[in-house]
């Protein structure tokens, strides 16, 4: 069968949830059977992600292949439960990196190097290369920013002409806005957003609307007249709290048939499938009244994407176990320098340190860490969370007084955290820190293997610094457990505490979490914070 595309572009404005839109559609074809996965153009200059600030970008995701991809990336996976390539990923610095390079070499001798038809004409054989070598019924393609933006202007037009040859199906999201004062939804804005697209030479399938509350009939009608297309195709998609949802309210309005019939498909749907990730969203009736509360300390809580990973995997934990889940969301700033104010975490049920590079925030992070050990409270450290549970340890159980990591303070007399060898003598800094997949060998008898229950397993990775094996003896003698390390044990992958749950990671397991498949670890971790709970309300432990 031959490809066919389905693009998802913004109007209006960015950060309305392009991406969750792109795997919903991705979803529903999948409980029809057909063979879809979904890519993302960004137009930066950036070759990826992997040296952007999170407060800038948002969470930077890492693919199996060790690709430092947008946060789009992981909607995609967990919702389609595959994994992508960072072939997936085309960004503007891809693209001129490989323009160029072709013109050094000579490929376009005799030629003027321009956007059309070029760069254009290289986006596009990407895109069929890519639907050829995974054998795609269709291939979702992301546009990343807004349509009248000048960096993304050139993935518009490659789309553009690829639409004069093949299938494509053009989806819209943009947003209503609604003026509370006057409780009135305007189209106006959608309209002018819209206005822009068809001047570059596209005309709209369908609109995903995204507002406050349900889209109003009137407004369907108006948008609908405006972009010359079917009431039926302007999609309501008001906010909600659940995201994976939202593949079951298209179906509800019918997207999934009219798409189908666009596309010239015929399959019936799944039911199996259908109802399986309906019963997964609907499980919230299932959930037990008690509620878990959980204290994620990092240092990019002011945006909230920086952690995307982290919370869905925490919200897949808790629906396996039916829990309700509350995070509480903390700048591990505040525990600095009023040590006071640590006792906020008395009222979480569990702790969690993230990822994260620098040193703002980190005795924050310490103390919390510290906190949790002593008051016995489940604990898990993700990358940056393990190396402080590590630093932690040896500074306040084996007494090595200013023990740190060479990242924040390279004349420390004791290295617990050292720069891995092989990275010593680089000097670029983009994708070469030890990234994806990698796996772990994990020892018996301990929580980490209670939680996988399994000898090997595979993690992904994103650091440049390790738990320096100089001190791996000293820490074990006084306590400190290693539960997993390499394949051929040379660098420590997992560490945990004896006297009581606490577990650090060197991997992000967050990254491998999806709906159907929550982390290992997390749902280990919340098991045993609601065994925190339920023995505190019993009485049996006290405050």
């Amino acid at each position: 069968m031959q490809t066919k595309y389905v693009v998802v572009m913004g109007s209006l404005l960015s950060g309305i949830g392009k991406g969750i839109v792109t795997a919903s559609i991705a979803k529903i074809l999948s409980f029809y059977n057909y063979n879809v996965l979904a890519m993302k153009f960004d137009g930066y200059l950036n070759y990826d992600c992997g040296t952007m600030n999170p407060f800038r970008h948002g969470e930077v995701f890492v693919l199996e292949d060790g690709g430092e991809v947008d946060m789009d990336f992981g909607t995609y996976e967990r919702f389609i439960n595959k994994n992508i390539s960072s072939k997936f990923s085309l960004t503007g610095g891809k693209i001129f990196s490989e323009i160029i390079q072709k013109e050094r070499k000579g490929d376009y001798l005799g030629t003027d190097v321009q956007i059309i038809p070029h760069v254009t004409n290289l986006i596009i054989e990407k895109i069929k290369t890519i639907s050829k070598e995974n054998n795609l019924d269709v291939l979702l393609i992301e546009v990343g920013g807004t349509v009248g933006d000048l960096e993304n202007g050139y993935f518009i037009e490659a789309l553009r002409q690829l639409s004069l040859k093949e299938k494509v199906i053009f989806v819209n999201v943009t947003y209503v806005m609604e003026l509370k004062k006057v409780g009135e939804q305007k189209s106006k804005p959608v309209q002018l957003a819209l206005k822009r697209m068809m001047e570059v030479g596209i005309s709209p399938n369908y609109i995903v609307c995204r507002s406050e509350t349900l889209l109003s009939k009137n407004i369907k009608q108006k948008i609908a007249f405006f972009a010359n297309i079917d009431e039926n195709a302007i999609i309501d998609n008001h906010d909600i709290d659940n995201i994976y949802e939202v593949p079951l309210r298209f179906l509800d309005q019918g997207l999934d048939k009219m798409l189908l019939n666009d596309l010239g498909f015929n399959n019936k749907i799944d039911e199996e499938k259908f109802n399986s990730w309906k019963k997964l969203v609907n499980r919230e009736g299932e959930k037990n009244k008690k509620e878990i509360k959980i204290a994620v300390v990092g240092k990019y809580i002011n945006l909230k994407d920086s952690y995307a990973s982290v919370k869905e995997a925490l919200v897949h934990a808790s629906n396996k176990l039916c829990a309700k889940l509350d995070i509480g969301w903390i700048e591990s700033e505040e525990f600095e320098n009023n040590k006071e104010n640590i006792n906020k975490l008395a009222d979480y049920d569990g702790i969690l340190v993230p990822g994260g590079f620098g040193s703002r925030g980190i005795n924050g992070m310490i103390n919390a860490i510290e906190y949790a050990r002593t008051n016995k409270v489940p604990y898990l450290g993700l990358c940056l969370g393990m190396q402080l549970m590590a630093i932690e340890y040896a500074r306040n159980v084996c007494k090595l007084e200013g023990a740190d990591s060479t990242e924040f303070n390279e004349n420390t007399k004791y290295k617990i955290i050292d720069l891995m060898n092989e990275q010593k003598s680089i000097i670029n800094k983009g994708a070469t820190m030890r990234l994806g997949g990698w796996e772990a060998l994990i020892k018996e008898g301990t929580s980490t293997y209670d939680a996988y229950k399994a000898n090997r397993i595979s993690e992904r990775h994103r650091h440049r610094y390790e738990f320096n094996n100089e001190y791996r003896k000293l820490l074990e003698d006084n306590g400190l457990i290693i539960s997993g390390t390499t394949t051929d044990g040379s660098l420590v992958e997992f560490i945990e505490w004896r006297d009581s749950f606490g577990i650090g990671t060197q991997a992000h397991p967050e990254f491998k979490s999806r709906p159907e498949n929550p982390a290992p670890l997390f749902v280990k971790f919340l098991e045993e914070a609601i065994k925190k709970k339920v023995k505190r309300e019993d009485g049996s432990i006290s405050e």
